[in-house]
């Protein structure tokens, strides 16, 4: 019987690869040998970050009942509910927000979840990040809100509700 000796970045890239493709039993094999939920790629991307953007619920349930931090950002300062948000994975989303995951947190570019939902016409994510308190006000680097990316996008109903939920 032989036995393989794999090297520290081949285990790495294993377990990153279990959280892309929601390989639950893998990944939780990992997990209970001690691989860190909040270990980083190159680019930054966390396990939790790869599981959410990929669609992978089961996957994500497992990182977070470890320990994932929902809120760390990769090298483009985006995090898993800015990623769920691009992708429209409103139930990921509402799992990360219920694991306490900042719904206003921007990116390099400033944007935030809320933004990005706007701007890539997701409004089941638009409804769950507003009804979960996202601001709609708050301005990109370029000095732009969800509420101007929506009036850009000849969408004056959903511009209208975001007004209507407009912070003090």
């Amino acid at each position: 019987m032989t036995t393989q000796n794999f090297t520290q970045t081949q285990v790495e890239n294993l377990f990153f690869n279990a959280a892309r493709k929601g390989n639950t039993s893998l990944l939780s094999r990992f997990l209970t040998a001690g691989m860190d939920p909040n270990h980083r790629t190159k680019q930054g991307y966390t396990p939790l970050i790869l599981a959410t953007y990929n669609g992978h619920e089961d996957a994500t349930k497992i990182l977070l009942a470890h320990g994932a931090q929902p809120d760390l950002k990769d090298e483009k300062g985006a995090t898993a509910l800015a990623g769920v948000a691009f992708k429209n994975f409103p139930i990921l989303g509402q799992i990360l927000i219920e694991a306490g995951a900042c719904v206003d947190s921007f990116n390099n570019a400033g944007r935030t979840p809320l933004m990005l939902a706007v701007i890539f016409g997701r409004e089941a994510m638009v409804h769950l990040l507003l009804h979960a308190g996202a601001n709609p006000t708050l301005q990109d680097n370029e000095g732009l809100s969800a509420i101007d990316f929506a009036l850009r996008r000849g969408n004056t109903a959903l511009a209208q509700i975001m007004q209507a939920n407009q912070r003090e």
